[in-house]
């Protein structure tokens, strides 16, 4: 049998403590759009009315109250989930901040989707590749969190520790 000292039995607990979750996790849990929506929330009733921009020939809609209705069931969770980039932030590596959207083009020539439909996303290591197009997988660690960038409010935030090409 090991004894282990007092300074042995903490510094063992505590160095546990700092290992990121999505090392502790297998296989990441797999989730979709639907699944940021908290249970009892139909889609249907995110988006109410909307009105006109005429000075900027845009449409804005109108979210009602379930638009920002996180699935608190996510947070901490390792999850992959596919997506689209909106970039927010390019480096020399590439992107390093960037939205992910449900739909290619969400944000840019449509007004944003609901909060609770937008991911941010930092990406460690940054994803390289350029082309936004793409449908893509991101793993890491999600957490429900609201919060405003200059393109839209994002209702979740994520730490991607994997980004890979969507194969269909």
């Amino acid at each position: 049998m090991t004894h282990l000292s007092r300074r042995q039995l903490i510094a063992t607990t505590l160095s546990g403590m700092a290992v990121p979750s999505s090392l502790w996790a297998a296989n990441p849990r797999e989730i979709g759009w639907d699944d940021l929506i908290p249970k009892g929330v139909p889609y249907s009733e995110i988006i109410g009315e909307g009105e006109m921009d005429e000075v900027n020939d845009t449409w804005n809609p109108i979210y009602d109250a379930n638009a920002t209705k996180l699935n608190d069931k996510l947070n901490g969770a390792y999850v992959r989930m596919p997506g689209f980039i909106i970039p927010l932030e390019l480096g020399s590596k590439g992107v390093t901040d960037f939205i992910l959207v449900p739909y290619v083009g969400a944000c840019l020539h449509t007004p944003p989707p609901p909060a609770n439909q937008l991911v941010f996303v930092k990406a460690d290591p940054p994803w390289p590749n350029q082309e936004f197009w793409a449908p893509i997988w991101v793993t890491g660690v999600i957490r429900t969190q609201l919060q405003s960038t200059e393109i839209a409010k994002t209702g979740y935030s994520l730490s991607a520790d994997n980004i890979e090409f969507y194969e269909w």
